[in-house]
């Protein structure tokens, strides 16, 4: 089975690069709406989800790339070195509204893609409320 990717547009409610790039490329970012506690250390960022008396789900990713107010690309360090799959968050700008647009790609095995992508939509609906975008 291969790896298919999947890339998701999120409508933000913002002309701003600032009001987003906070809560995509930092850990206290991250830690309001993608997991439950999230640390950074080295370029090695720490997930966790659940809580301490429960248990816990924990996963780090590594920094590939950083481009301010642009993306961040990581990589789950349960991924084969051979395997290419990242995911990414990435800022884009409409032409036409000036509004802009979280572009999320990542892969999934065949199987698990549908979801992966409810698991994002997830996630995405938890951004929108913890910030309003």
């Amino acid at each position: 089975m291969g790896k298919q990717r999947i890339v998701i547009e999120y409508p933000l409610a913002t002309k701003s690069p600032n009001i987003i790039w906070d809560q995509i490329s930092s850990a206290h970012g991250l830690e309001r709406w993608l997991a439950d506690h999230v640390t950074e250390e080295d370029g090695i960022f720490t997930f966790t989800w659940g809580e301490p008396w429960t248990e816990q789900d924990i996963r780090q990713a590594q920094l590939i790339e950083y481009v301010k107010y642009d993306h961040i690309t990581l990589k789950w360090d349960y991924e084969d070195e051979n395997d290419e799959s990242y995911w990414e968050m990435r800022i884009t700008k409409s032409e036409l509204t000036n509004l802009l647009t979280l572009l999320i790609t990542d892969f999934a095995e065949d199987n698990d893609a549908d979801g992966l992508r409810i698991l994002w939509e997830s996630n995405l609906d938890r951004l929108h409320r913890a910030s309003g975008l």
